[in-house]
Order: C-alpha cells, then structure tokens, then sequence
C-alpha cells in the first residue's frame, strides 16, 4: 500500500529541550492510525510537524508525498484538521462558518451535506456562540470534512462529547475510512482507539515504543492471561479444586472469594477448571478470561512518562 504519512528520524528542539528524539512512523492509505502518549510525550508536537504548523529540526517528513514545510498550502488543499481548541467566528452561523471554510478549497463537499453528515441539522442557522459544547466539537469536524479531504488528523475529536454523541462520531469515522480516506488519531480514550485504529503507535519520551493493532500491541494476544471466578461454597479452600500447583490466588472483592489465575495456558487451565465444576454440578460466578486491556499495556509502556 502506499503511504499517506511517512516519517524518517524526525526530531524537534526547543532550545535545550529535544521534545521528539528521532522517530520514525508510517501512515497507510485507508487506514486510521492511533497515536497515543501522555501530555508532554512528544505526541502533540509531532502532529503539529505533520501540519505543517511547526518546522522540524530534522529528518524527514512526507504528507501525500509533500513537505509539510515548504509545501504547505497545496498539502492543506488535501488534508483537513480537528485541533484540540479552535477559533470560530462566535456571531457567524453553523452554515455560514462552513460555506465560507468551503470557499477554501478547490473541490469541497456541500455546507448542507457536511450539516447533517456532523448531526448538526437542527442547529444550520444557529450561531456558534449559541452551540454546547459538544455541538461546538461537531462543528470542528465538520469544518475539517467540508474540504472533502484525503487525509484526517483528529486530535483528540471526541472530547466533550457524551455517550452517544461519541458513538456517532466514531460512525462518521468509520464512513469515512470506508470511502478510502486516511485518518491520524490522537486520543485519551483508550475505548476509541480500539474501536477506530487499524494500528496504534504509542509515544513516551520523545520516541516511539511499540506499534501494532490495538489486539497485540505488547503482546497483548500472546501474553498472560488471567482467568477469574468466585469460589464455590463447595470448595472451601484453593486446594479442593483440585488444580495443582498454578499459581492461583484468593482474594476478598466485593464479599466474594475471587479465585485469580495468571497462565500462558489459559485453554488447558479452563478445562480443568470447569471439568471440576461439571463433576461438582456447580456453575462458577464471575468466570472470565481476560487478558491485559489496550490501557493496560499503554500505562505499562509510558510508566517512566507520567507525571
């Protein structure tokens, strides 16, 4: 596949301060990619390089194959941006914002059409500084649809948004990257990059840590897994189960004695698990088999990073 993004050995440098320590990233076309950090980790001010609003101190940057430096306004014919606070005009109307935003571009999508795509319809001629917040997020994506551009750098798009609201906009995602448009996600929501990305690439320390799909980005889909359930009233102690030596601990949640079991072998140790409870006639409360969450292993890969 070709790339939309392709970065080479990038660094940034704020006097003594060096914010990005030489990455390297890649961006496909049609794909979301999801990149994740803590405040202070890099992230923010290599999107900004990406857009062209800050210049890089070196190494190489390329964005539909132009320099976000010199090539600027021919990239942001292409490309359409969701910042985390953007200025819009309070006394304008939602349709006149984007009507004069369409205006920019060479071949944009309808004002309307972006209107109701965003779910903004009831609210066309309503001016912005009368718009909730959420609404106001709303009309951010839509300024940066109404270009109908090839490339979508979303920082941190849902913010503000409530449950539903934030179900819809992954949809608006989702359409979007089923017509073959690249997305750069930045995120907090650990939920939204499992459900969006394709790939995530998580950054701590100026420099990218891992990369891959949200389901085995550090060994998530080959690690440990655990697996739970509370102890019978049958068996009155971790031994009765019968299991060996495993590892198993018991340990008081919520009222319960909750059997916890970490294990690379989790088919096997399922079995005889329940093999005892058929035998028993019991049915085990709150079995589960879980492995380490997206979450999990983005807190244990910036650990060293948070504040």
């Amino acid at each position: 596949m070709d790339l939309a993004v392709s970065v080479r050995g990038l660094t940034k440098d704020f006097g003594a301060l060096q914010a990005v320590k030489g990455i390297d990233l890649e961006v496909q076309e049609g794909e979301v990619l999801a990149l994740l950090g803590p405040n202070g980790a890099g992230k923010t001010t290599t999107v900004e390089i990406l857009e062209g609003y800050q210049n890089a101190t070196g190494g190489q940057v390329s964005v539909l194959g132009l320099d976000p430096q010199h090539d600027r306004r021919r990239m942001l014919e292409r490309v359409g941006i969701v910042l985390q606070e953007t200025a819009v005009e309070q006394f304008l109307t939602v349709r006149e914002v984007l009507r004069r935003r369409a205006a920019y571009y060479p071949h944009p999508r309808h004002p309307d059409a972006v209107i109701d795509l965003v779910g903004l319809g009831d609210k066309t001629g309503a001016r912005v500084r009368t718009l909730s917040g959420g609404q106001q997020r709303r009309l951010d994506l839509g300024l940066a649809l109404v270009g109908d551009p090839e490339l979508l750098f979303l920082d941190e798009p849902t913010t503000g948004f409530d449950p539903n609201a934030r179900r819809e906009a992954w949809d608006i995602v989702r359409s979007l990257t089923g017509e073959g448009r690249t997305v750069l996600l930045t995120t907090h929501y650990m939920d939204e990059a499992q459900v969006l990305a394709n790939r995530v690439a998580v950054i701590a320390k100026g420099l990218i840590v891992a990369t891959g799909t949200p389901d085995s980005i550090g060994g998530r889909d080959t690690g440990t897994a655990t697996i739970r359930f509370a102890l019978p009233e049958q068996a009155g102690a971790l031994a009765d189960l019968g299991l060996g030596d495993v590892g198993a601990t018991l340990r008081t949640l919520d009222g319960r004695r909750m059997v916890e079991i970490a294990t690379e072998a989790p088919t096997a140790l399922l079995h005889a698990v329940t093999s005892w409870a058929t035998a028993h006639h019991v049915e085990l409360d709150g079995l589960e088999v879980a492995r380490p969450s997206l979450e999990d292993v983005y807190l244990q890969l910036t650990a060293e990073d948070q504040p």
